[in-house]
């Protein structure tokens, strides 16, 4: 993705089945589990670079004893820092007889990471202020096991102010920041109601109090305690926690908008947000690893007991198709294939735009994470041209006509060729803070290979999504036109986003989207901007409804004009024009129906692309942000009516 667009969050959680013991003896390490956190977290580092945070509960530490463990940062790299802090402390530890890492016993008493269940997150800020105080995991102390709580997730509620009021009907004192804090104290009162009613149960039957708190222990129900907590949130999430006496739980949104796979064995589960790190850290089999079903709740007792059940009922099923596109590392085997087919998905608008010229045309990717689709369009142009080729020779040969001559021309020319044009220089940082500095740095962030596009021909590079388009004018193409080519074909393996996201992606402000500016335009130009105003009155109607029966008011924008003629108008908005470049640009989107097809029958979430949200939290959101942009406020719209 080209635009700067923080996005998502990532997960990993690792629960131990044996005894420290058993690891030190097979693996020649206790810290086996913690060192696959690590794995596991590293694998997923480019779902979150704005913070990291790691917890670790051990089971059945006596009383006096502590059990539960964070750490969270911030800094430059601090997913390696965190972990080599807690590994060099130890050694230190080690080496001044403090403890003895290698008796597993000794370790469990004397070394915070080791323990029976390990959770790790890596986060993209979505709401807040953003400090090490913000990152995950959360956790909620008490001097009762079984009242403590830890949570983390990747998720963003879109009706937190709700849940907010909610607490405060109750009685309780939340303090405002972010959703992780309401879902926090949400799943927090509810595990404090059951352990209540419990200890309130034993205690009538006078059960004496040194057996009171196993008990409560080996009651607490945790899928009871999710079902009551997530009653009213609407959202996308996927959640874990873990209860101070090792009991954890990982739970899916309804509509599955939020990934979440797992895997197990007889030594241990396993969670993530994605299928590879599973795979790769514990070298499975892709079948091995399978995926948490939506609505669903996944909780394994602190003595191993495990069960896998509904907490929400059964709905329409509508993961989010960026996952597809770019969230998820390409190595999936799945998305590497959906990916490569969005790309072929493109060829006929491609060859529409460079009018059967392969001869003088050249296609490339840009940025690094297009590559894969990149290998799907250069094979589905081949196979174009191939088939060109093949009713050229039936042809020829039909008539009479071919010879070695006509025959070198038929196979030898017209072929599509690829090359690396953008090379990206990690080591170039965008330090400078004003607006100005900055745009002249980032417009070096890429270097070209040149002298490999024709004179006046034509330049096709592949981007898989243009969100803002920002990149697009005031870098992206002003480093393609360096190459002369007469004409510049972006290609979008994402549809045009003319809608907000609230599920986790950090797309609410209308206003920033480039199909929104073009539309926009358009209607200005036509003379219909009164339309704008009609718009925004219906907005405002919609947000005095109830909130199931919202709908989106915004879509009437988009309903005069063509994808093509909106394309068209974004090209000419992203048009590098303080250049010394005289090309033409012309942007290609893939089409709703083309990603449906490349994805296959997912039922992919695409409410940024067709303004269908999953929840009714969507439809406030996107009528909120409408309102939003025609009043000239910016922020987020995350729920900011009730």
């Amino acid at each position: 993705m080209s635009d700067d667009i923080k996005h998502e969050c990532g997960i990993a959680v690792v629960r131990l089945k044996k005894p420290l013991a058993y690891y030190q003896d097979k693996y020649g390490s206790a810290l086996w589990g913690f060192h696959k956190l690590f794995l596991l977290m590293e694998k997923q580092h480019n779902r979150g670079q704005d913070g990291v945070g790691i917890g670790c509960a051990k089971i059945g530490m006596p009383p006096g004893q502590p059990y539960i463990f964070r750490r969270r940062d911030t800094k430059k790299d601090a997913l390696s820092k965190l972990f080599r802090s807690e590994l060099k402390s130890l050694a230190k530890a080690h080496r001044k007889q403090m403890v003895d890492q290698n008796d597993p016993e000794d370790l469990r008493r004397k070394f915070d990471f080791a323990g029976d269940v390990y959770m790790g997150h890596l986060r993209y800020g979505t709401s807040g202020h953003f400090d090490t105080g913000s990152c995950h995991p959360y956790l909620r102390r008490s001097n009762w096991p079984t009242r403590t709580l830890m949570v983390m997730g990747n998720f963003n509620m879109t009706n937190t102010n709700s849940l907010n009021q909610r607490m405060m009907d109750r009685g309780q004192h939340p303090v405002f920041g972010t959703d992780t804090q309401t879902v926090l104290e949400e799943i927090g009162f509810h595990l404090d109601e059951a352990h209540t009613d419990i200890y309130h149960g034993l205690r009538d039957e006078g059960i004496d109090g040194d057996k009171t708190a196993e008990l409560i222990s080996d009651r607490l129900d945790l899928v009871e305690v999710v079902e009551e907590s997530a009653r009213g949130w609407d959202g996308g999430y996927c959640i874990s926690g873990v209860v101070g006496n090792g009991d954890l739980f990982v739970m899916r949104d309804p509509h599955g908008i939020r990934p979440c796979f797992f895997y197990e064995t007889d030594e241990v589960i396993a969670f993530a947000s994605e299928r590879v790190p599973l795979m790769t850290v514990f070298e499975a089999e892709q079948e091995e690893v399978s995926e948490l079903p939506p609505g669903m709740v996944m909780t394994i007792k602190n003595k191993g007991e495990k069960r896998c059940e509904r907490f929400s009922p059964e709905v329409e099923s509508r993961p989010c198709s960026f996952e597809r596109i770019y969230f998820s590392r390409g190595n999936d085997p799945e998305i590497y294939q959906e990916r490569k087919a969005m790309g072929a998905a493109l060829v006929e608008q491609v060859v529409d735009s460079i009018g059967d010229e392969f001869q003088n045309a050249v296609f490339s990717f840009i940025p690094n994470t297009a590559e894969v689709a990149y290998y799907g369009l250069m094979e589905g142009l081949r196979l174009y041209r191939r088939k060109q080729v093949r009713d050229e020779l039936l042809e020829s040969l039909q008539q009479g006509t071919l010879d070695s001559e006509k025959l070198d021309e038929m196979v030898m020319r017209n072929w599509p060729i690829g090359e690396k044009l953008a090379h990206k220089d990690i080591k170039l940082r965008t330090f400078i803070s004003q607006e100005s500095g900055r745009n002249q740095l980032v417009s070096h962030v890429y270097d070209i290979t040149y002298g490999i596009v024709p004179e006046g021909g034509c330049l096709v590079a592949l981007d898989d999504s243009i969100v803002r388009g920002t990149t697009l004018k005031q870098s992206i193409l002003k480093i393609l036109a360096r190459t002369k080519p007469g004409k510049i074909v972006i290609c979008s393996t994402a549809p045009q986003i003319r809608y907000p996201d609230c599920y986790g992606i950090d797309m609410s402000e209308m206003g920033k989207f480039i199909a929104f500016q073009a539309t926009v335009n358009l209607l200005n130009q036509n003379g219909d901007g009164g339309l704008i105003e009609e718009v925004y009155q219906d907005c405002v109607e919609e947000m005095k409804k109830p909130r199931e029966e919202r709908r989106n008011a915004v879509k009437r924008l988009y309903s005069s004009f063509t994808d093509e003629e909106i394309s068209r108008e974004i090209a000419r908005i992203v048009y590098p024009e303080d250049i010394d470049w005289h090309g033409e640009v012309e942007v290609v989107y893939l089409s709703v129906e083309n990603l449906h097809r490349s994805i296959g029958a997912k039922n992919p979430g695409d409410w940024y692309f067709t303004g269908d949200y999953p929840t009714v939290g969507g439809y406030s959101v996107v009528n909120r942000a409408f309102m939003h942009w025609r009043e000239g406020k910016s922020g987020r719209s995350y729920d900011l009516a009730l």
